[in-house]
């Protein structure tokens, strides 16, 4: 339960048509935030919108097709956002997918494909809700939270492209935090394992053996992959650390990250 009313606060969400960062978009809006979400695919931003003003009818909402490499789209979002609710106090930072290669098979347009998504994701929204963020934080609010990946401390060879980009993103992660200090902006990261998503679904279509239940599938891949909670992660539980993150709850943390992995890291 959520012990923390954001009445007045503006969240904006990026890649929240779906998993966790539509779920991310509805703890937002469950503590009293404004919400601005966007999401490449119209349907399932259209989808992703009726869901949440089901739930929340009287959500301040704003829902915008955005692709996050895209320089022009990502300033249009930010536009809308200003002339909407006025103010953005939290950035979300949600966008892009594992790439499974190895160095022997990842292409140069592969390379250069990998490190655009994973950097840009990040680079562009964070310039374009800048100047908004460092306002909010003139108030005692400004926050920006990345979802990363646990690959950016534990590589793994079968993703070579995208462990690499991780570990270059959170590096970034940690320096933004530093040179936004001065202006009162928090900026951390959480590191998620396996956690349920379209990618891991479209998986189990294909994989799965006849008559396999998602349940069984994912459990006899979470064994596999030794995960000591025995399971995939949820959406929601994703959601939770960046709730947590973005929000005053934690306003004397940043250049930080929480690990959403369920035991499976294994460094300290």
């Amino acid at each position: 339960m959520i012990q923390i009313d954001l009445t007045g606060q503006v969240a904006v969400v990026t890649g929240g048509s779906s998993g966790i960062g539509l779920a991310t978009a509805e703890l937002f809006l469950r503590a009293g935030a404004s919400v601005a979400i966007c999401g490449r695919d119209t349907d399932r931003l259209a989808s992703a919108e009726a869901s949440l003003r089901k739930q929340h009818p009287q959500a301040q909402l704003l829902a915008a097709r955005c692709n996050v490499l895209d320089a022009d789209e990502v300033t249009k979002f930010a536009n809308e956002v200003q002339q909407r609710f006025g103010r953005t106090d939290m950035l979300v930072n949600n966008a892009g997918q594992g790439r499974v290669s190895t160095f022997a098979d990842t292409t140069d347009e592969a390379w250069r494909e990998e490190l655009d998504l994973k950097y840009f994701s990040i680079i562009r929204p964070t310039r374009a809700f800048l100047p908004m963020l460092t306002q909010a934080a003139q108030q005692g609010h400004g926050s920006i939270v990345c979802v990363n990946s646990l690959l950016a401390l534990q590589p793994e060879p079968h993703m070579v492209a995208t462990s690499s980009a991780r570990a270059g993103v959170q590096n970034l992660i940690k320096s933004l935090a530093v040179e936004f200090a001065p202006q009162r902006i928090r900026v951390n990261s959480i590191l998620i394992g396996i956690v349920e998503s379209g990618q891991w679904r479209r998986r189990y279509q294909t994989q799965a053996q006849p008559g396999q239940s998602w349940e069984d599938w994912t459990r006899e891949l979470a064994c596999k992959k030794n995960i000591p909670l025995g399971r995939f992660g949820r959406p929601e539980e994703a959601a939770q650390a960046l709730f947590y993150l973005a929000s005053p709850l934690s306003s004397y943390t940043t250049g930080s990250h929480i690990d959403v992995s369920g035991g499976v890291a294994r460094h300290v």
